[in-house]
């Protein structure tokens, strides 16, 4: 196993569908300019309630990527 080096940066990603769906919708934008994504980490979950129900969900992830 190769030793690596990380770089971590912090998104927020959201969706009026579900919390899994807002962490895809980061990692799907970081993808599109960051190389060697590897991994995630959830660091926070909230959400906007209307009416009694869930409305939108919003989540904080760290997504790691492989330095070169």
């Amino acid at each position: 196993m190769n030793n690596h080096v990380y770089k971590i940066i912090e998104m927020a990603g959201s969706s009026s569908k579900s919390s899994d769906d807002a962490i895809e919708h980061a990692i799907a934008k970081a993808a599109k300019t960051v190389r060697n994504l590897d991994w995630f980490e959830v660091v926070e979950s909230r959400g906007h309630i209307a009416d009694g129900k869930i409305k939108h969900y919003q989540v904080k992830v760290k997504i790691g990527f492989r330095l070169d």
